[in-house]
């Protein structure tokens, strides 16, 4: 079987992770929260310009991998971690709209090994026993939003997919049903 990255299912795990990160860095605070609230791939998170955010209570994408159109609200989270964020970015030096929001110390686009290996990083840190990476973003916006929602076909439009079987399995819902109903059956 494949080593998968899975969702981070305790959502204690998710703030501890978010507290680490705000203490250290914002930009990879909120690529985290970015991640976690949207459901983004982070393909599309690191391809966001202060132009696609600042000041905006919508986003509105065309989805790398898909090539179809998205529009997403930012919620309150999101709007007040980009503000101090590019205020705090803005003291560095003079950040333009058609700028990456993600740079890296040279200025260039952050990349997704540089995401992956802070993710990574962070867990080590916090004493997470979790196979994570980039995905488990992703992945874990859509497992909480199952377990708050119930509704896998709104999800399933949120993420594009084409099934919901596909929507339960990539969140590692499937496999986690079918494990209860073992454990909690006795004959």
């Amino acid at each position: 079987m494949k080593n998968l990255v899975e969702p981070i299912k305790n959502k204690k795990d998710i703030e501890a992770i978010e507290e680490y990160l705000a203490k250290n860095s914002k930009r990879n605070q909120l690529i985290w929260a970015i991640g976690t609230n949207t459901g983004l791939r982070i393909s599309d998170i690191l391809a966001l310009n202060v132009e696609d955010v600042r000041n905006k209570q919508y986003v509105e994408i065309i989805e790398k991998k898909t090539k179809k159109y998205k529009r997403f609200p930012l919620n309150q989270k999101l709007q007040k971690l980009i503000k101090e964020y590019l205020v705090e970015r803005d003291k560095t030096y003079s950040v333009t709209l058609e700028e990456p929001l993600f740079v890296g110390k040279k200025h260039c686009r952050l990349d997704r090994s540089q995401v992956y290996r802070f993710i990574n990083d962070v867990c080590k840190k916090l004493g997470l026993d979790i196979n994570v990476g980039t995905h488990s973003l992703r992945k874990s916006m859509g497992y909480h939003h199952y377990k708050q929602y119930k509704d896998v076909a709104l999800l399933q439009k949120i993420f594009n997919h084409s099934s919901p079987s596909i929507t339960m399995r990539y969140i590692g819902i499937a496999q986690e049903e079918l494990d209860q109903s073992y454990l909690n059956f006795e004959l």
